[in-house]
């Protein structure tokens, strides 16, 4: 049974089972860098106040940068038989160090180490997966810029207008960068704090917890986004889950986001759309059907869209009911946090891949691009230019539209007494030029360009 950071007042060992039930380190030795960088911190703090001497101090930093020296390297193998990380961590400075390693915890609860480890775990985590969006938005104004083509535009997923390739696939870029000023704001609001103990403070000096880590932590990365405070509440330090619900939530949001994305790309894949090719690379076959070309990576993303939401509720659900201070739900925070951040960057870096290698097929887009009642909004315009109210416009444009639909033929090739029945501002010479998709995109005005 591994040694534990508790057990003082116990007379009896912990039953294997509930051994088993407890145990997070499967899932929070993920938090095992986070941690080290709060050691680190915590023993400058507890050597400037007496807690521990230079030579304590020295010695915990250097078995402290070991263990982080191997984190990074890949090298570190957590033992699963610990509780969590933070024990595995501690039992390891203990067989290095001995009795110098037992005050480490002085003016510390685990409580306090895994908000601040959870903290800067997150806020690189929010960096990362903002340089993943990036790279996305990056793809797509790379696709649209090597195609300057026009596409049907769809609202209830029918023709509406002929839009810009670069508009619609722009409203993504849109999304994506509200995604990232989302992040970037929610980063901006994790306070890092150290000093909460279990819940109600340390006998340290609150102007001792202010510390600026990049000092003494040699990864600038990290350093960079490690500026330690003191709390304003202690109790709220230790019980503070807000922040893991906001980027849950900013992530669903990208997910929705990706999970539209893909579904367009999806419709436009289809033999009735055939709009796109998918790369071959990004695509799957049928066990039965050899014909069978799948977009299953962009399926997936979006039924991944599904677990995020699950895992936002499931954290919204677990704090719901939770009484100050620190309650060992709050462990089950971690699991739903870290599958959000892991899916949403595979679903970005993946769909990198699929947007730098689609192609456009010209010729199919062309021909939806024929169909004339794209262009039923232009013709009211064009009334609406000769003096018509736009109410009256409307109602003449439908029954236009009607009538060729009905009768099977195209305005263009209706005769000029035909369009009289209709309304006579309809002349059919001008008419022929308003069912060109390069100059109803043109026409429209009001979009920032």
């Amino acid at each position: 049974m591994a040694k534990k950071l508790w057990g003082g007042r116990f007379s009896k060992p912990t039953d294997p089972l509930v051994e088993q039930f407890t145990r997070s380190i499967k899932y929070d030795s993920k938090l095992a860098l986070y941690d080290v960088l709060g050691s680190l911190s915590h023993v400058v703090i507890l050597e400037k106040n007496g807690y521990l001497s230079s030579d304590e101090a020295s010695r915990l930093i250097k078995e402290l940068n070991a263990i982080f020296d191997s984190i990074q390297s890949g090298k570190f193998n957590p033992d699963h038989k610990c509780e969590d990380i933070h024990t595995n961590i501690q039992n390891i400075l203990e067989e290095k160090l001995g009795d110098v390693a037992l005050k480490l915890h002085m003016a510390r609860s685990r409580n306090d180490q895994v908000i601040f480890a959870t903290k800067l775990f997150c806020k690189i985590a929010v960096r990362d997966l903002q340089n993943d969006i990036k790279g996305l938005i990056e793809a797509i104004n790379g696709l649209v810029q090597e195609n300057d083509i026009i596409i049907p535009g769809f609202t209830h997923m029918q023709h509406a207008q002929p839009v810009y390739l670069k508009d619609y696939l722009g409203a993504y870029v849109e999304m994506l960068k509200r995604d990232v000023d989302r992040l970037d704001y929610i980063s901006k609001h994790i306070t890092i704090t150290m000093g909460a103990g279990a819940l109600a403070g340390t006998p340290i000096n609150s102007d001792e917890y202010s510390v600026k880590a990049s000092e003494f932590i040699k990864e600038q990365k990290i350093g960079d986004a490690l500026n330690i405070q003191a709390t304003n509440n202690s109790l709220d330090a230790v019980s503070d889950r807000d922040f893991v619900i906001e980027i849950i939530s900013a992530i669903a949001i990208v997910s929705m986001h990706l999970s539209r994305l893909s579904e367009d790309l999806i419709i436009w894949s289809t033999k009735e759309f055939n709009f796109i090719e998918i790369d071959e690379a990004f695509c799957t076959g049928s066990s039965l059907m050899p014909q069978k070309k799948n977009p299953d990576v962009l399926e997936l993303i979006r039924g991944y869209a599904g677990r995020v939401y699950g895992n936002l509720v499931s954290v919204l659900t677990m704090m719901k009911g939770l009484p100050l201070t620190y309650n060992r739900d709050m462990q089950l925070d971690k699991e739903p946090l870290f599958n959000s951040f892991s899916i949403a960057s595979n679903e970005l870096k993946v769909l990198v891949g699929i947007i730098k290698t689609l192609k456009f097929n010209k010729p199919a887009i062309d021909h939806h691009l024929e169909d004339e009642s794209l262009y039923a909004t232009d013709l009211v315009y064009h009334l609406v230019e000769k003096g018509e109210p736009f109410k009256n416009a409307h109602t003449i444009i439908g029954e236009l539209i009607k009538y060729s639909i009905d009768s099977s033929t195209k305005i263009k090739d209706m005769t000029q007494d035909k369009l009289n029945d209709f309304s006579d501002k309809l002349i059919k010479k001008e008419m022929v030029e308003f069912f060109n998709p390069r100059k109803s995109v043109e026409s429209k005005k009001s979009i920032k360009r």
